[in-house]
């Protein structure tokens, strides 16, 4: 099993900061990849952000690339957002995910992920 618990989320000004923790505990499971969705009322959940473990890769979608920066800390299996720049578009529940088991699922695709958080509420206000 893995637990996966996002913090950091509040409400915020349009041009504000925010900086979201995401911890997986797990003893027995490999992290491969640590992920950040976000879903707003009535729309599908998207793909926000994602790092590898092993490679240290990072992935963006085009409408946080720039303004966001995910990094990650391998030894206490944490992942880190760091929202700069925030607009009201950038609302909704945040959603920290851990993909466990290698698959040919593009790492942008939730079903790519094995375990979720409860997610994190961001608010940006104009």
């Amino acid at each position: 099993q893995v637990q996966v618990q996002e913090s950091g989320g509040g409400l915020v000004q349009a041009g504000d900061s925010l900086k979201l923790s995401c911890a997986a505990s797990t003893r027995t499971f490999r992290i491969i990849t640590m992920g950040w969705f976000r879903q707003a009322p009535g729309r599908e959940r998207e793909f926000v952000a994602a790092a590898t473990w092993s490679g240290g890769n990072t992935y963006y979608s085009d409408s946080v690339k720039g303004r966001f920066t995910i990094t990650r800390d391998n030894a206490k299996n944490t992942v880190y957002l760091q929202m700069n720049n925030l607009n009201p578009e950038d609302s909704g529940a945040y959603y920290c995910a851990a993909q466990t088991v290698y698959s040919s699922i593009r790492i942008s695709q939730p079903a790519n992920y094995d375990y979720w958080g409860q997610g994190t509420q961001v608010t940006v206000s104009s």
